[in-house]
């Protein structure tokens, strides 16, 4: 699909979402996605679900080292009911499953594995190759033919000198919030890396999505520990081939060193004729 015609940047919302009532959350236009100011980047509903994953039912000394997004349909920019419930309770290991609704519609799933935390004792082991430093500050993000006064410009980017979302991957990129999740509060390690993973794709792409059809349909994030700071750096590359799909890669660092994984799966196909 082509993005809607861009329009006048307006004020920037206070944060991505407002509490309205228990599992209720009004989405403000920070939330819209590059394709229309009507539908959102998978970004902030994927954090939203795994700010109530983190709260659901919470155990000391556990965390949540991977989640699995499941976009069943374009999120619209609209009130979201979250709910989560437990799988499979373990003394160590929990399953817990989210869900995102819009108008009593399903619109989004999401799994987590909620475990113990590792030992003080166990060896540090980190085998990706060191992130680049923090670029200095650089103008807004752009996008050819993409809406930007939504997720895109809530956030900011820094790319490698001469980078872009244009740039063909692979990429990399440091990106922070310029917004909190949810009004009134503080965001959570988790959340600030949910808001991010959804972008490794847009980082390292290689495909050409202006004349084809190239979406994600999920996202997984697994992270070996939580990230410290406001600053993540995303290095993300695309693998595709003829009669298959395509296959986001990318590896999350904060300031100390790599902390995670993002995978996300690529409808590869061409567009329908209107």
């Amino acid at each position: 699909m082509s993005p809607e015609p861009d329009a006048a940047t307006p004020a920037p919302p206070e944060s991505f979402y407002r509490e309205l009532a228990d599992g209720l959350f009004e989405s403000t236009a920070a939330t819209a996605g590059p394709w229309s100011p009507k539908t959102q980047h998978a970004g902030p509903p994927s954090a939203l679900v795994g700010r109530a994953l983190e709260r659901h039912a919470v155990r000391a000394g556990s965390r949540i080292a991977r989640v699995t997004v499941e976009l069943l349909r374009p999120v619209p920019v609209a009130d979201l009911g979250v709910s989560v419930r437990t799988v499979r309770a373990g003394g160590r290991v929990e399953l817990l499953e989210g869900e995102l609704t819009a108008d009593g519609e399903p619109v989004l799933l999401a799994r987590a594995w909620r475990m113990v935390a590792s030992p003080d004792g166990t060896p540090a082991l980190r085998h990706a190759p060191t992130a680049p430093p923090l670029p200095a500050p650089q103008p807004p993000a752009v996008m050819t033919g993409a809406y930007l006064h939504g997720y895109v410009s809530a956030m900011e980017w820094r790319f490698e000198a001469g980078r872009s979302f244009d740039s063909p991957g692979p990429g990399t990129v440091w990106a922070r919030q310029r917004i909190p999740l949810v009004a009134g509060e503080q965001d959570t390690a988790l959340t600030r890396a949910l808001t991010l993973a959804d972008s490794s794709w847009a980082v390292g792409f290689e495909l050409d999505h202006h004349t084809g059809l190239v979406i994600n349909t999920d996202v997984t994030l697994a992270l070996h520990r939580d990230p410290v700071g406001e600053w993540l750096c995303l290095r993300s590359e695309t693998a595709a081939s003829p009669a298959g799909s395509g296959l986001a890669t990318g590896l999350m660092y904060d300031g100390s060193g790599d902390c995670g994984r993002v995978v996300q799966t690529l409808l590869v196909t061409e567009r329908t004729p209107r």
